[in-house]
């Protein structure tokens, strides 16, 4: 299982899955994609790449922080650059206390049509990352 959406009373929350950081960043932008965008809509015609360095005391600390900036990175290129990402590419490499991250976004111009429902912003509300059987995220991301 990549993701799967937890019901909410008015937000969109998912949980994520992954083996690692990569997959687990990828399989973010899948529950983002599929939470706001009609993907048949898009055509894959343009790339976006996105870079992190976070600092921290911790993996776990490390991997919220990523995971965190990555949905904010991906909330900026659909409002500001109306950038639908349809599949991502992800490498992550840690040396003591950080984590470097450069990702390589698949997608297309977003129309209105193609808008399930505007995303307004990633809340920290319940936000986690958990190590179990690999790596487990919880986002709620307000509409």
């Amino acid at each position: 299982m990549k993701y799967r959406f937890v019901e909410h009373t008015a937000d969109i929350a998912f949980e994520i899955y992954g083996k690692n950081i990569e997959e687990l960043l990828r399989n973010a932008t899948l529950a983002f994609r599929d939470a706001f965008i009609f993907s048949d809509k898009i055509s894959s015609t343009a790339e976006r790449e996105i870079e992190l360095e976070e600092s921290g005391e911790s993996e776990r600390e490390l991997f919220e922080y990523a995971l965190y900036d990555w949905l904010n990175e991906l909330l900026y290129l659909f409002d500001a650059e109306h950038f639908a990402p349809l599949d991502a590419e992800v490498k992550a490499e840690r040396r003591d206390e950080k984590l470097t991250v450069a990702g390589k976004l698949e997608g297309g111009k977003l129309k209105s049509e193609a808008v399930k429902v505007e995303p307004k912003a990633i809340t920290l509300h319940k936000f986690r990352v958990e190590f179990q059987d690999g790596i487990r995220a919880f986002v709620v991301v307000d509409i």
